[in-house]
């Protein structure tokens, strides 16, 4: 997922990952990439046939960790949040976010513990800060976390 335009552009390798699947991502090296009307067609050196590539159709596009991400000050990539502790204002561990559902107005959160699951509006107003370094979402207040907001 990538809001940021001609992202594909210059690409020179890259993971494919089929989605809810436990199989090894298949690394490859990008060869082409062209802008149609409906996306983009990629050519990979995996694959030399679209019988070879169909497998594949539908798949996570990933590029490398290393690759120089562009990053303003507040805003975060989706891969960074999955996995991220999240606790309450009180430090009370609440759960790991799992799952992030996109929406008009904003992306939510699905935040999973052993016997609960919460949606969590990703905005300002529910988010006061993520800490990479610690792996850490802390909210801004406990509602969120109320029972009757339990799933």
């Amino acid at each position: 997922m990538s809001d940021v335009p001609g992202r594909f552009e210059g690409l020179q390798a890259a993971y494919l990952t089929l989605p809810h699947e436990a199989a090894t991502p298949q690394e490859t090296t990008v060869t082409r990439v062209r802008q149609v009307p409906a996306g983009y067609l990629m050519k990979c050196s995996s694959f030399s046939t679209p019988e070879e590539a169909a497998p594949y159709r539908g798949a996570w596009i990933q590029i490398p960790m290393s690759a120089e991400l562009p990053r303003n000050p507040d805003t975060f990539y989706q891969f960074e949040l999955i996995g991220l502790r999240v606790e309450d204002p009180e430090g009370q561990q609440m759960g790991t976010v799992e799952e992030i559902l996109e929406y008009p107005q904003h992306h939510v959160l699905v935040v999973r513990n052993h016997d609960s699951e919460f949606l969590i509006p990703a905005t300002r107003r529910t988010v006061e800060k993520i800490d990479l370094d610690k792996q850490c979402l802390h909210l801004t207040t406990k509602e969120w976390w109320d029972i009757p907001h339990a799933l």
